[in-house]
């Protein structure tokens, strides 16, 4: 009897599955790292350095983007600093997208959202109540899709501007692992 007991004890275990938050984290365990990600964005080809990070006690994912073209002054042509997270109240993920072209990031409209949709974390800025991100009408909205690809250990960037139901490709980039080492 005991021998019966033990059994379906561990055929029990067998058949729990991970919880949706346990599956997003190791989603996003996929992205930390270093990367070099190349591609489009606004139509020119590009290259940013990137580096991701679990912080604050492994709640959020920290993705610090820098592009390789530089200013006049010597500066990055553009820098952001991304943090992305799984809202188990909701089951989705969150991303606070917060760059050196547009402030007002820091602003509870400015917090895209979505569902993970297989080894994808799609995204999308819009307006929420009215009050729209920087840069954003009530008839437009980004969307933004990290798609992973396991075969290659690499991610896709999809960058989606839409507007009045039509999406225009605005980026496309690919991360590939670096051996740059992280950004200072």
């Amino acid at each position: 009897m005991q021998i019966a007991a033990l059994f379906l004890s561990l055929l029990n275990v067998a058949w729990v599955q991970p919880s949706d938050a346990d599956t997003a984290a190791a989603l996003l365990d996929h992205l930390v790292g270093t990367w070099a990600m190349a591609g489009t964005l606004g139509g020119k080809q590009t290259t940013h350095d990137v580096t991701a990070r679990w912080v604050l006690n492994k709640e959020y994912v920290e993705f610090h983007e820098v592009s390789r073209d530089r200013r006049p002054d010597g500066a990055p042509a553009f820098e952001a600093i991304v943090f992305l997270a799984w809202h188990a109240r909701t089951s989705e993920f969150m991303c606070l997208f917060l760059d050196n072209t547009v402030g007002g990031g820091l602003s509870p409209e400015g917090i895209a959202r979505g569902r993970r949709s297989g080894n994808a974390i799609p995204v999308v800025f819009a307006c929420r109540s009215g009050e729209c991100p920087p840069g954003l009408s009530e008839r437009e909205s980004i969307q933004t899709k990290f798609d992973y690809d396991p075969s290659t250990d690499t991610w896709r960037l999809t960058i989606d501007n839409v507007s009045d139901g039509k999406a225009s490709r605005f980026g496309d980039m690919k991360l590939t692992r670096s051996a740059r080492g992280p950004i200072r």
